[in-house]
């Protein structure tokens, strides 16, 4: 029986003729000298056998070849080109005044294909491409090639007014940013991302804070009894801003059943709960449809305890094995003695990131990161 398929549009799709059409229109518009026709021949070429990243790939290789050679003036061209900004920082809604969004992507690309030897202009590139969408991915290089340039400009950026450029000094740096080039340096020492995590942990921006969260988790892969002293200290006399920061800092850990995090976080390593009932509500399920099950957990504490309550889906591989995925479930405070019924559905439908396969998959339940129950299930597609 073949894979569950995939009936949303696929995110290459947000790549398009339009999306390059307008990004040659408003660089035409900059640069009268821009063979636009080229531009779009080279662009679109077999542009339907490529995926997403390859079709930004090719975009941002279109711009080397039809940009002037002259890199500082190519890039004021490219900057003149971007959509331009209202009173609160924000691009203007009218996108016939210039590029934003997903076009974004490849011309940050563009940057750090030319832009090495011209570290000053890609840098004020980059941070104007990343208000218009982001430029994460292509500022990273020249954190290689420029550690110690990168880094001051990184600290700039944590101070910027604009939410988009204080993101940028925190993805940017993320140790293993998913897509992006990794940063070494910083998988074995993080002490610099640190340093700007710090200046960032109290955002008044959720987008900013999110990111900051999503860097200390890069870094707990690789460092998790820092990760877990970091998150102590950063939990006295916190904001619940903060508190919630370091929770999703601490996801990976937390799922890990890491004593010293959940320490750090008010949770028992060994907690001092008993399964009493577990239920699997659908021993088979269609796809399309939902694995249903439920939990009753009982403390057998003489105080109150932090839980935290996840589980985890072993999908079938397309080679017969399966996989794992920890998906959240429920943070509460179990009494003493108390008692408490879960219960769950998880939805089998289609997304772009998984192709799911028919046959035994299990569902397992963890308490603070340890696996208490688990039952097998047929997914039948």
């Amino acid at each position: 029986m073949p894979p569950a398929e995939r009936k949303l549009e696929p995110f290459k799709e947000l790549f398009n003729r339009a999306v390059v059409e307008d990004v040659s229109t408003h660089i035409k518009r900059r640069w009268s000298g821009f063979d636009a026709k080229g531009f779009i021949d080279h662009a679109l070429k077999d542009f339907q056998k490529l995926e997403m990243k390859a079709r930004a790939n090719q975009i941002a290789a279109a711009l080397v070849a039809h940009m002037p050679t002259d890199v500082p003036r190519a890039l004021k061209i490219l900057i003149s080109s971007l959509r331009p900004l209202d009173k609160n920082g924000a691009p203007i809604a009218d996108a016939s005044k210039g590029i934003a969004k997903m076009a974004v992507w490849p011309m940050a690309e563009y940057v750090a294909r030319v832009g090495m030897d011209h570290p000053n202009a890609a840098f004020a590139a980059l941070r104007e491409l990343t208000i218009r969408s982001t430029a994460e991915f292509a500022v990273r290089p020249f954190i290689v090639k420029h550690p110690k340039k990168a880094q001051a400009v990184l600290k700039t950026w944590a101070k910027d007014a604009n939410h988009h450029v204080r993101r940028l000094a925190s993805e940017g740096s993320r140790p293993r940013l998913p897509w992006g080039l990794r940063l070494k340096a910083f998988v074995a020492d993080p002490a610099a991302v640190l340093s700007l995590l710090e200046m960032l942990k109290d955002d008044p921006s959720e987008y900013v804070r999110r990111s900051v969260a999503n860097s200390l988790n890069d870094i707990a892969k690789d460092h998790p009894d820092l990760i877990a002293a970091l998150a102590a200290r950063w939990l006295k006399n916190a904001s619940q801003p903060r508190v919630r920061l370091v929770r999703h800092a601490c996801r990976t850990l937390i799922k890990a059943g890491h004593g010293k995090t959940l320490a750090a976080l008010g949770f028992a390593a060994k907690p001092a709960v008993k399964l009493k009932d577990f239920k699997l509500v659908t021993p088979k399920v269609t796809f399309g449809a939902h694995a249903g099950f439920s939990a009753v957990l009982h403390s057998t504490a003489t105080t109150a305890q932090n839980i935290v309550v996840d589980y985890v889906i072993h999908h079938r591989k397309k080679n017969g094995g399966t996989a794992p995925k920890v998906f959240k479930w429920k943070t509460l405070v179990l009494g003493p003695k108390d008692s408490v019924r879960l219960e769950r559905r998880h939805a089998f439908k289609p997304i772009t990131t998984r192709v799911y396969y028919p046959g035994r998959h299990r569902v397992e339940v963890m308490v603070n990161g340890r696996v208490i129950c688990g039952a097998d299930f047929d997914l039948l597609v």
